[in-house]
């Protein structure tokens, strides 16, 4: 058999041109499933407002994305219009390769087993060529390239319009990105299920894995999970003297405090260390001023906003401290950048954060120093009494609750005969973390006999003056 070699050399080309568009339609087909509505209407903005554009390149690029919003509002039917075309193109190919075969060989049997191998080699190729497609890196970019023949293989395929899944979606307009949602749903699960292959596939270090999987699952995070609550701000007044604020921020140990007025919600600032020094450093008068002649506007997020948004934002803006705000308008407590960065790295600690995993210890005859987490029940046992407190369970809290706000470093309560002194802080927060509890009576005993001295004193010495 003498072969055709212009019948070859056709369809030989026409068997690549086939393999080509396969290849194609199967970088479509992933594409497809990428490409949101919210993405082709910024698209579409920005074309119009691109100026580098002539006024015919911007009608056809409007053209096309046009083009791709029609075949995107059922995006399953397009899929699957895709893959008809890819398999039908597939098989073709095997019955060109066939029939170059057929060519040069006899028997039948051979040309068959030469054409099924052809067109397992596309359907290979096509498999494994899909992931590295632009199809998966730019999906936008490549169906607006090939808007057209989209379009005609959905016109040409109306059976794959016939599918449960999608029709929702055409017959309730109102509902026009719940697709959309659904897609980033699924490329977050998508990802999520990639770091844990790669955690299992890799040597990694268990903590760089735990960071991993806290970045995908950071948008899961809102804020008001992270933040500090109002009852344990720490807050200044707004006609409070910038030396009674440096004294505030000495003890508190932080360098950025909410400034109120008549009460939390009546926000008027943010104070800054730097600020109140930079301001009595070398005017020592200003001491006397409000601290509201150096607050600052503050940064104002609501409770919803998922952290990972939170992180950009105070990025963007250059804050690291910010005041959540709940659906109310009320303050519900406050943020910084790095709580944000605690659900990525865990929790921040120092050098002292441990004394608060230290025993309650005996420093006196009837002096303890105990953690701030120490338990009432502990409390009442060592100095055998009843504090009879439901709606605290710490000595801290009961502390909180005595002084009716957040205590700071040498602030002190009775309540039982006992007197409750804040006496050290730990940790990034700078939250109490010891407190030394005593008997009041002690402190009353020697307080009395000061007095009676300094009396006494006094009185001897307006008795010399009579006698001079």
């Amino acid at each position: 058999m003498t072969p055709n070699i212009l019948l070859i050399c056709v369809l030989g080309v026409l068997t690549l041109l086939l393999a080509w568009l396969s290849l194609l339609l199967a970088g479509l087909e992933a594409a497809v499933t990428r490409v949101t509505r919210s993405s082709l209407n910024n698209l579409t903005l920005e074309t119009q407002t691109d100026e580098s554009l002539t006024k015919f390149a911007r009608m056809k690029r409007l053209e096309k994305i046009n083009r791709v919003q029609s075949v995107v509002t059922d995006r399953n039917a397009t899929a699957s219009s895709a893959a008809f075309f890819r398999i039908v193109f597939n098989i073709l190919c095997g019955v060109l390769v066939t029939i170059i075969a057929a060519q040069f060989t006899d028997g039948w049997w051979i040309d068959l087993l030469v054409g099924l191998a052809g067109a397992l080699i596309v359907g290979f190729l096509s498999v494994m060529f899909r992931p590295r497609m632009t199809g998966a890196a730019k999906p936008l970019d490549l169906m607006v390239r090939h808007s057209r023949m989209l379009k005609i293989a959905v016109v040409l395929t109306p059976f794959a319009r016939i599918t449960g899944v999608g029709k929702g979606f055409r017959e309730d307009k109102d509902k026009d990105f719940v697709d959309d949602e659904s897609i980033e749903k699924i490329h977050y699960e998508q990802g999520k299920a990639m770091v844990d292959r790669m955690v299992e596939a890799t040597t990694l270090d268990p903590e760089i894995a735990e960071m991993l999987r806290n970045v995908v699952t950071l948008s899961e995070t809102l804020t008001r999970e992270i933040m500090v609550p109002r009852t344990d701000m720490i807050c200044v007044g707004e006609h409070e003297t910038l030396t009674a604020t440096l004294q505030l921020f000495s003890r508190s140990g932080f360098s950025r405090i909410p400034v109120i007025g008549d009460s939390v919600d009546d926000l008027v600032g943010m104070a800054y260390l730097k600020d109140a020094v930079r301001a009595t450093a070398f005017n020592p008068e200003a001491g006397s001023r409000e601290v509201r002649t150096i607050v600052r506007d503050p940064l104002l997020v609501p409770e919803s906003k998922p952290t990972d948004d939170l992180f950009h934002q105070m990025q963007r803006q250059r804050q690291h401290i910010a005041i959540v705000v709940d659906e109310w308008g009320g303050i519900a407590g406050l943020v910084t950048i790095e709580d944000a960065i605690e659900q990525i790295v865990g929790e921040l600690e120092d050098e002292h954060d441990r004394s608060q995993k230290q025993e309650p210890e005996k420093i006196g005859p009837t002096t303890w120093r105990v953690p701030a987490r120490t338990p009432i029940a502990d409390l009442e046992e060592i100095f055998e009494i009843d504090i009879d407190e439901d709606d605290v369970d710490t000595v801290y809290g009961l502390l909180t609750k005595l002084l009716g706000r957040v205590p700071i470093v040498g602030e002190s309560a009775v309540t039982r005969g006992l007197r409750l002194t804040a006496v050290d802080s730990a940790g990034r927060r700078k939250k109490v973390s010891m407190i030394l509890v005593e008997p009041a009576s002690i402190l009353a005993r020697e307080s009395d006999a000061l007095r009676k001295d300094a009396e006494a004193s006094s009185d001897s010495d307006a008795t010399s003056q009579e006698e001079k």
